[in-house]
């Protein structure tokens, strides 16, 4: 009974001694790890912000680009700290980092469509080809910009809707910016018939532009023979206006013009009607005598 008794008190010991053995041993890889891991954090969080702070000082960079770098930047270094941490303890880390970059790889391979989307956004808010406010055109999309976002663009149409749009469809892609350059040209190709007066009709074509302040008087604005046809002579009428005044400035011309040519006496060639009977809209074909 005592040598049992013996023989418990000795293992205890042996085991207290082993344990307190531990506790030192890994009480200083705790207390590295809580060091390493506070002053990786702060350490985290200084340098992302300094670097937000430096990429908003340079000219032209978008805030959205700044913050973008500056956290993946953050999370990057914390990596590197949690796998520090994970270092005191004796943990292999490099299996980890292989791990990492392994699970990196997937979610690279798996997320390929966004990630493409992340690198064209980057690149629309770095060269900026267009900005919030601008009007531009691709081959399937059109609209003003509303929002450049990393992964999306917003756009509204003419017509006044809503449209979300990847942002790798506005980068590989040939992009029309209506609003980017200050002025804009417009052309207006008018049929004059042949048996009118070529210059009193390019007169009265610069007259009813001739009072209008929107228009640019340089470069000045013109007038000429752009084309004879079988039927009629194409007279063109070519002025630079804003690119703010476009639109409305050439909807009131091309109204201005009838009018202009009615009171200088020139006619516009009228094409033909078609041969063909005209059906009553409301007879099947063949009942013209009911």
């Amino acid at each position: 009974m005592e040598d049992q008794l013996k023989d418990v008190l000795q293992a205890s010991k042996l085991g207290y001694a082993q344990l307190e053995a531990l506790f030192v041993q890994y009480a200083f890889s705790v207390v590295g790890a809580l060091i390493i891991l506070i002053i990786g954090w702060l350490l985290t969080r200084l340098l992302a912000r300094w670097s937000q702070v430096a990429l908003g000082q340079v000219r032209g960079l978008d805030a959205t680009v700044a913050g973008f770098v500056s956290n993946f930047l953050r999370y990057a270094l914390l990596a590197i700290v949690i796998v520090m941490v994970l270092g005191q303890f004796g943990v292999q880390t490099t299996s980890i980092v292989a791990a990492l970059g392994a699970v990196g790889l997937a979610i690279g391979l798996a997320l390929q469509g966004t990630l493409q989307n992340i690198a064209a956004g980057i690149m629309l808010l770095v060269l900026r080809p267009f900005r919030v406010g601008d009007a531009i055109e691709t081959s399937s999309i059109s609209g003003t910009v509303r929002f450049i976002g990393i992964f999306t663009t917003e756009l509204e149409t003419a017509d006044g809707l809503y449209r979300m749009t990847p942002n790798s469809l506005l980068w590989n892609v040939p992009v029309t910016n209506f609003s980017r350059l200050p002025t804009r040209r417009f052309e207006l190709n008018v049929k004059v018939g042949y048996q009118e007066n070529i210059d009193t009709a390019m007169t009265a074509l610069l007259s009813l532009i001739g009072d209008d302040g929107r228009i640019l008087k340089a470069p000045a604005p013109e007038t000429f023979v752009a084309d004879l046809t079988d039927g009629a002579v194409v007279v063109t009428l070519r002025y630079w206006t804003t690119a703010g005044d476009y639109w409305a400035t050439s909807r009131d011309v091309v109204k201005k013009v009838k009018s202009a040519f009615t009171a200088a006496g020139v006619t516009i060639p009228v094409a033909p009607l078609a041969a063909e009977a005209v059906q009553h809209p409301d007879l099947p074909q063949g009942d013209e005598n009911h």
